[in-house]
């Protein structure tokens, strides 16, 4: 999708952070916006300093019915949704996998990987109908490495992955694009956005992190050249490579059918 200006985008998680650096890059392309987010207050502020170009929406981004109301309102206001950024995520729950609760688990794919199912399903169809669009999914680099720590992120964010190829694999044909964005550490409030923090708890301090206004522009530019894959720290490839030679070992040592392996 070379053309962005004019296009109508649909942005998850847009009150803050990478999905407000998205917003931004968005906007100044010439993008109509609607930023869709739970925090209405950083909402509505941002949108007041982005302009007319942009439109909010509350959205808790696990209610079906939910989008259906955002899609509604957003198209009577900017025109068919043709760019969908599934980016809406909580921080993780760090611990043992064997001491997680059921219900930080079920939390975590809910939010992220039902979440991001939950806008394919409200738009991506209208755009295969369309011949054209693009949806962005965020993950993580926890979607192509696993760490230890960080069970139920690490499978959301490994789900969004899968999820995003399968929607590739289907989707090319009919004219519509798609990228995985797997983002290591950027500087957001994420670590804070999390529903098991208590309310009085200190700020977590990203400072460490990449400006996530270069995210934000790499999404676009990726929108622009229909790349599957963002990956924004280039530094994190030998970890992915180590998975990879592993996998590959694996399949070296399998039996194939033609006997040839067979113990």
């Amino acid at each position: 999708m070379q053309r962005i200006e004019d296009r109508t985008a649909f942005v998850t998680g847009a009150a803050s952070g990478i999905g407000l650096a998205i917003t931004e890059a968005l906007v100044a392309a010439g993008a109509r916006v609607a930023m869709v987010d739970w925090h209405g207050d950083d909402l509505e502020r941002e949108s007041a300093r982005l302009g007319s170009a942009t439109l909010t929406q509350r959205l808790d981004v696990t209610d079906r019915a939910g989008w259906a109301v955002a899609k509604e309102r957003v198209e009577a206001e900017f025109g068919p949704v043709e760019i969908l950024v599934n980016n809406a995520g909580v921080a993780p729950t760090t611990g043992s996998l064997a001491d997680m609760t059921p219900e930080s688990f079920d939390r975590m794919i809910d939010i992220k990987l039902g979440g991001t199912f939950n806008g394919i399903h409200t738009f991506a169809a209208d755009m295969r109908e369309r011949g054209e669009g693009h949806v962005v999914n965020t993950a993580s680099m926890a979607g192509l490495m696993a760490i230890p720590g960080l069970g139920a992120y690490t499978a959301s964010k490994f789900g969004v992955v899968g999820l995003s190829e399968v929607l590739w694999a289907e989707m090319k044909r009919h004219g519509v694009g798609v990228s995985v964005l797997c983002p290591g550490l950027v500087r957001t409030n994420l670590a804070t956005n999390h529903p098991d923090r208590p309310a009085d708890a200190e700020p977590v301090a990203m400072d460490a992190g990449i400006d996530p206004s270069i995210v934000g522009r790499q999404v676009v530019d990726a929108i622009r050249a229909d790349e599957l894959y963002v990956i924004t720290h280039g530094e994190t490839r030998p970890m992915v490579a180590e998975r990879v030679d592993r996998l590959l070992a694996a399949f070296d040592r399998a039996p194939h059918q033609d006997g040839e392996h067979l113990p």
